[in-house]
Order: structure tokens, then C-alpha cells, then sequence
């Protein structure tokens, strides 16, 4: 029998996966924000729950080194519990299955692709879900997808 969680991850095959740090490009304005919305508008959009921390954090981080005022950081995050409520971006669960699979993507890119613990967290739970297109501007993130086969999504070019 399938846990509530395999059932979650199964259901959205064909979305779109995003990592937290093109979320916070979606909730917060940077130089390739336009050029990311386009590139998800009218998709599903997935991520691991993992973003809820990661995004409040980059959220205070732009705050702190003066690059966002307190209101748009306060706007941002309510902007992204929205479109967490309104299920404009899918919260997959972080659980024992995909912090396995993280591990062991993490042997799985070495040496090649020296994947981060949340970086493979990421790559994991795209992997599993069966998302069609992983969407990061993180090159390890990116390096670690393309190695294992999982679709990039086009980058965002600002020039």
C-alpha cells in the first residue's frame, strides 16, 4: 500500500520542479525575474517543502545585505504562502524516502558534481515525483540533474 506521500508524488508527473532559489526569483524581484516568470507562466509548479525554510531564509538574507526593504521581504513571503495556499506551487514532502535518495545521489554525482546536502534534497525530489523539467539557476543543481537525466528547464538570459 502506497503511503499519502508516494500517492503526493506520484500525482504530479508533468510539472514543472523549481528550486527555492527561482522561487525567491518568482517572489521577489531580482534582474531575471521577468524572464523566470515567463518561462513557468501557465505551468504546475512543484517543490519540496524544503523551500518553505530555504525561501524565508534567502528572504531575510536579500533583507539583511540591504539588496530588498523590509516591506518587500515581508511581501515576498506572504506572496509565497499564497501561491502555497492557492496551489500555484505544489509542496512535495520531505521524508525519509527522498532524504535516502538525496544520499544517494550525492554518492551518485561524486566526483564529477559535488552536490550539496540541500542541493541533492532538490534533485531527489524532482527525480521522484516525475517531474517533467527541473528549473534551478544553480549550476550543481543543474550539473547533478543533468547527470542523472532529468530534463532542464531553458535558463532565464538577461542580456
Amino acid at each position: 500500500m502506497k503511503s499519502s506521500a508516494q500517492t503526493a508524488m506520484a500525482a504530479v508527473g508533468n510539472d514543472m520542479y523549481l528550486d527555492s532559489c527561482i522561487i525567491v526569483k518568482l517572489v521577489s524581484y531580482e534582474p531575471d525575474s521577468a524572464a523566470y516568470h515567463g518561462i513557468v507562466a501557465g505551468k504546475p509548479v512543484v517543490t519540496s517543502e524544503l523551500a518553505v525554510a530555504e525561501v524565508r531564509s534567502a528572504l531575510l538574507t536579500k533583507e539583511r545585505a540591504g539588496r530588498i526593504s523590509i516591506h518587500a521581504r515581508q511581501t515576498g513571503w506572504r506572496l509565497f504562502q499564497e501561491k502555497v495556499r492557492n496551489e500555484e506551487f505544489f509542496l512535495l514532502p520531505l521524508n525519509r524516502h527522498v532524504i535516502e535518495r538525496a544520499g544517494a545521489l550525492i554518492d551518485q554525482c561524486h566526483p564529477k558534481v559535488a552536490l550539496r546536502t540541500m542541493d541533492a534534497i532538490h534533485v531527489a525530489t524532482a527525480e521522484l515525483c516525475g517531474g517533467e523539467e527541473m528549473c534551478s539557476g544553480d549550476k550543481r543543481v543543474q550539473k547533478a540533474s543533468d547527470f542523472i537525466g532529468l530534463a532542464l528547464a531553458p535558463q532565464a538570459r538577461t542580456d
